[in-house]
């Protein structure tokens, strides 16, 4: 199943900074994310994009992720030409990410 399926996105960006969250629907879905959702898997599904480090945080209080990405957005607002400059899109793209469903779930 897709991320999408139990959580929703949220980004920002602080010069070549990218931080994106990922919010679980339901709490009991928390768990899936903290197993299924690390830094090394959302490093990956950057490959090419990010090229510094991914830091993960995680907010229990609100059943959320939130990841920090360095070298993310091409030099930053400022000095990329890229078309999703603030790098809005990136949610959208984490949220395709394939995650197994908890067991029981199809």
């Amino acid at each position: 199943m897709k991320l999408r399926e139990i959580a929703h996105s949220r980004t920002g960006d602080k010069g070549n900074i990218s931080n994106i969250s990922v919010i679980a629907y339901d709490k009991k879905d928390y768990p899936l994310l903290l197993a299924q959702v690390t830094s090394e898997r959302v490093k990956a599904h950057f490959a090419g994009v990010v090229e510094g480090e991914v830091i993960r945080y995680e907010v229990p209080t609100i059943a959320a992720l939130n990841f920090v990405m360095d070298r993310a957005l091409g030099g930053g607002v400022t000095r990329s030409l890229a078309l999703d400059a603030h790098g809005k899109s990136l949610s959208s793209a984490l949220l395709d990410l394939d995650i197994e469903p908890a067991s029981g779930e199809k």
